[in-house]
């Protein structure tokens, strides 16, 4: 299971998704676009760890700017440093996870 759980889109609300069952190995994106400068705050807690990244598509690579290995938990900003579309992935490990996580839009800067 990968993908986007939504279509990328601006995001003008906060999000929150709680008890999402991560089958082991199985892996979930929240996909959004992002001007230059723009930022998301993000929060997550997992029972079990996961491996989470904010990434985007560059051609044919994938950029991580944010990654962390077996985490159960992390929150923080992420500013986009170019106009895209950045998707925040959680992935399970071997015992899979149930994951809580919140997305938050910030104010544009004028």
């Amino acid at each position: 299971m990968a993908g986007c759980a939504s279509v990328p889109g601006r995001l003008d609300a906060p999000k929150a998704v709680f008890g999402l069952e991560l089958a082991p190995y199985a892996s979930v994106e929240e996909c959004v676009v992002l001007e230059t400068g723009e930022r998301i705050g993000f929060r997550f807690e997992a029972r079990s760890p996961v491996a989470f990244n904010v990434h985007f598509h560059d051609q044919n690579a994938v950029i991580m700017p944010l990654t962390r290995e077996r985490t159960t938990s992390e929150s923080g900003d992420f500013v986009a440093d170019r106009k895209q579309i950045y998707c925040l992935t959680w992935e399970a490990g071997a015992e899979g996870s149930v994951l809580d996580y919140r997305i938050n839009p910030w104010p544009r800067q004028q």
